[in-house]
Order: C-alpha cells, then sequence, then structure tokens
C-alpha cells in the first residue's frame, strides 16, 4: 500500500515556520552550500505531517535568487531542534515548490 502525502500550502504567512533568518536553519545551509546569504526571506511553505513535520521553504536569496530547503521539526516530545534534511538551488520565483 502506498503511502499518501500531506501538504498544506501556505503562502506569505510566516508565522510557522516564521522568519528563519534568525534560527538555526540558515547556518546550516550556508555550511552546506559554502556560501553566505544577506537576504535570506521565506516567500512561501508547504507541510507534510509526517512523525513531526516537514517544511518546504522558497526562500528568497537576493534579486531573482532563490532556493528551496527542506526543514524537519520533531514533535514536541523530542525537544530537538529544526533540521535542515534537503535544498534546491538555483530556483526561481515561478519554480512550484514541491516535496523532495
Amino acid at each position: 500500500m502506498r503511502k499518501s502525502l500531506i501538504f498544506r500550502r501556505n503562502s506569505k504567512d510566516k508565522t510557522q515556520p516564521g522568519n528563519i533568518s534568525n534560527n538555526p536553519v540558515k547556518p546550516q545551509l550556508e555550511g552546506k552550500t559554502n556560501e553566505t546569504y544577506e537576504e535570506f526571506t521565506a516567500i512561501e511553505y508547504k507541510t507534510q505531517v509526517v512523525a513531526g513535520i516537514n517544511y518546504y521553504i522558497k526562500i528568497q536569496t537576493g534579486d531573482n535568487r532563490y532556493i528551496h530547503i527542506k526543514v524537519f521539526k520533531s514533535l514536541p516530545q523530542q525537544n530537538q531542534s529544526l533540521t535542515l534534511t534537503g535544498y534546491q538551488v538555483d530556483k526561481t520565483k515561478d519554480d512550484e515548490l514541491t516535496g523532495f
């Protein structure tokens, strides 16, 4: 039996995961890409409910520069910080935000 994925689409609502410029995700991404991002603005996100929550987030990193990131948030009782679990570079504003 194939497991279905549940995505919730949200636009311009930065309450979850929020403005991520000051949380552990930005330095994790900078470490993996060997770049420093002056601009780091969440534009859009989707969620996937797993044993926690996967956030798929479109990040604007400059003029016409976008990255899609996947961030895992564990269940509350696990008390773990947000973890960058994937990313896609060279995205555009019009690229659809999908699970990866």
